[in-house]
């Protein structure tokens, strides 16, 4: 039997290994969590419904299975945390929003059922940006979610309650979103891992009305935990008409990258980096080369092209969230009403246009990988944490929303509907996270994990404790 007070920093892989082996029961790992996340909750603000009853509950039921000697499934007794943008049943999907529908859910959205038929416990949902419109960790229903690293400063988002959680040590696996970076961003700056997989891989219910942006993927702590969580998820569904068939199955490939040629970009020809996140980045690139990869400096020519093209097509999707009043307005996150104001003036005209040049863009990403790329490296986002309260940090321009100008690496890969992974290669000398960029083409999903797999267990990063 385990000892207490261990088990909440398991991975998902350990966890449901003791379960199995009756080493450990679901309901001492979901009272362990419980308790880790009673102690660093009031600090993170990291949940928007903590479901502490409905999750001990399950795991009775989990270890009562466990005795009848049932049949098991792979994440039987791990606890999972939802971001609060898809369904739970009995919990409301808020959305990070004033205006929101309080009401409880009817049943669970479809991805989170398959994470219930796989065994795993629920513990609640956890926060977002009002919306999903932002990157930074703030929503003005439940406030400011803090950074573990470092308190009043952001834990990124839109997934900000998810990335919290895990770098804490909450569980080991969290359910996020990415629609720009979401599910990137925040473990960039959290220092866990974050993968967007192939659009489709996942089923999104209600399928959003936002150009074939949105993804759903794992963040956890341990890239494998990543991987079985994904392989639970994946796989299509009815009610997605978007979803792709044949699931996600880990590559069983060791670490040995050899024969892999890889194009690592520093800026996509455009964007402004940090000297501290470029340094670590750098680095971290050359650690490929000792794997046996073969590494080239290289500017994509569609890299220019990804700015203009993300700020015609990211506001008018949200456009339906528009304040009917001032009263509306006065409940929502400034930010997003002055990203509605700029963007609402576009037309009809004006986004068809931005969708061809999408089509374009994504047609022009694929080739570039099939001229002999494997995968290509990047930073994750261009600076690291800094103060709640604003959309970008007090070194860079000041705006009232476009805190794209920071995340000029993660959206082109919702554009073009690549597998992307965000890992953790380092400190800032502040002693914050940086977060590296894997990419792969369109399937090409168990390659990027592979390698982030490879990259750190040739370079391991340190968690909270």
């Amino acid at each position: 039997m385990s000892t207490a007070g261990q088990l909440a920093t398991l991975s998902a892989h350990d966890m449901a290994a003791l379960v199995r082996d009756k080493r450990a029961s679901p309901v001492e790992i979901v009272e362990d969590v419980l308790a880790r996340i009673a102690a660093r909750e009031p600090r993170l603000n990291a949940f928007v419904a903590l479901d502490a009853e409905g999750a001990r509950a399950a795991a009775r039921e989990a270890e009562s299975a466990v005795m009848r000697g049932d049949t098991l499934g792979p994440l039987h007794g791990v606890p999972v945390t939802i971001k609060d943008v898809q369904a739970v049943a009995g919990l409301p999907t808020r959305r990070g929003s004033r205006l929101s529908d309080p009401s409880p859910a009817a049943a669970d959205a479809p991805a989170v059922a398959r994470l219930r038929a796989a065994g795993a416990v629920i513990l609640g949902k956890t926060t977002t940006t009002e919306q999903g419109w932002t990157a930074v960790s703030e929503n003005p229903l439940t406030g400011a979610t803090d950074n573990p690293w470092k308190p009043g400063y952001t834990a990124g988002g839109s997934s900000s309650g998810a990335a919290a959680l895990a770098a804490a040590g909450c569980g080991p696996l969290h359910l996020g979103t990415d629609g720009a970076g979401s599910v990137r961003l925040p473990a960039h700056f959290c220092g866990v891992v974050g993968f967007k997989p192939t659009f489709g891989m996942v089923p999104y219910v209600p399928v959003p009305n936002n150009g074939a942006l949105s993804h759903i993927g794992p963040i956890a702590r341990d890239p494998a935990d990543a991987e079985l969580m994904l392989e639970v998820m994946a796989g299509a569904h009815p009610a997605d008409h978007t979803t792709l068939p044949g699931g996600f199955r880990r590559d069983p490939a060791g670490h040995d990258l050899t024969g892999l040629r890889i194009a690592y970009s520093p800026d996509l020809g455009h964007a402004r980096v940090d000297p501290d996140i470029a340094m670590q980045v750098e680095a971290s690139a050359r650690v490929f080369e000792a794997l046996g990869a073969s590494v080239e400096l290289t500017t994509p020519a569609w890299g220019l092209l990804g700015p203009d093209l993300i700020r015609a097509l990211w506001g008018p999707p949200l456009l339906p969230y528009y304040p009917a009043d001032d009263r509306a307005e006065a409940a929502m996150d400034p930010g997003f009403v002055a990203c509605l104001r700029e963007t609402g003036q576009a037309s009809w005209r004006d986004l068809h246009a931005a969708q061809s040049r999408r089509h374009a863009y994504a047609g022009a990403v694929g080739p570039w990988f099939a001229e002999g790329w494997d995968l290509l490296l990047t930073p994750s986002a261009s600076v690291a944490a800094f103060p709640h309260g604003r959309q970008v940090p007090d070194h860079w321009p000041p705006h009232a929303w476009d805190w794209l100008v920071w995340a000029e690496f993660s959206y082109p890969f919702n554009l073009a509907h690549c597998p992307a992974v965000s890992v953790p290669c380092g400190l800032t000398p502040e002693g914050l996270p940086v977060g590296l960029q894997i990419v792969g083409p369109r399937l090409s999903d168990p390659l990027v994990m592979r390698a982030a797999r490879a990259f750190l267990d040739a370079r391991p990063f340190a968690p909270l404790h």
